[in-house]
């Protein structure tokens, strides 16, 4: 009967441990997430576009939900290319956040749904203001790397400020 107390023992405490290292490797990945994202927002904000292209997988694809159709993201690369170098040279200002509503994943694939808010604004001209639903989707290969994003349609501010 001490033989049999000792193996539950021994066994609950590697249950509890195991549970306590899948919990901060879990943080670990979150955390290399949200740096992730943060260098988006920050790519955007300083209009890098080597470090915003950089983000992405050479065989990423942009879906567009609203339009119905996807293609590789480089393609929408061209239609950044313009916004972005403007942002660098400081003749508009652009910035771009991320919350999130659900955040799957492991080591090396991670699937982000969630909203971002994207702000524009060139000179006197008026601002963009808008937030969307999306679903991106990571590998890890020498960093995170996106995959797919999944531009889903419009979200509003209400929605936005439920995430928080």
């Amino acid at each position: 009967m001490k033989r049999l107390m000792y193996i539950i023992f021994v066994l609950v405490v590697n249950v509890f441990l195991a549970n306590i290292c899948i919990a901060s490797d879990d943080e670990d990945i979150k955390t290399e997430l949200d740096v992730f994202w943060a260098e988006m927002s920050q790519s955007v904000k300083e209009g890098d576009f080597v470090n915003l292209t950089a983000a992405y997988h050479i065989d990423a694809v942009l879906v567009n939900g609203p339009k119905e159709t996807s293609y590789p993201v480089s393609r929408a690369f061209n239609n950044w290319k313009q916004g972005l170098k403007d942002t660098e040279m400081g003749k508009m200002t652009a910035s771009v956040g991320f919350r999130f509503s659900q955040r799957l994943h492991d080591e090396y694939t991670a699937h982000e749904t969630g909203i971002f808010h994207y702000t524009a604004k060139t000179g006197q001209g008026q601002p963009t203001d808008v937030y969307i639903h999306f679903e991106a989707l990571l590998i890890k290969r020498e960093g995170w790397k996106l995959i797919m994003e999944y531009q889903k349609g419009p979200a509003t501010e209400r929605e936005w400020a439920a995430m928080e």
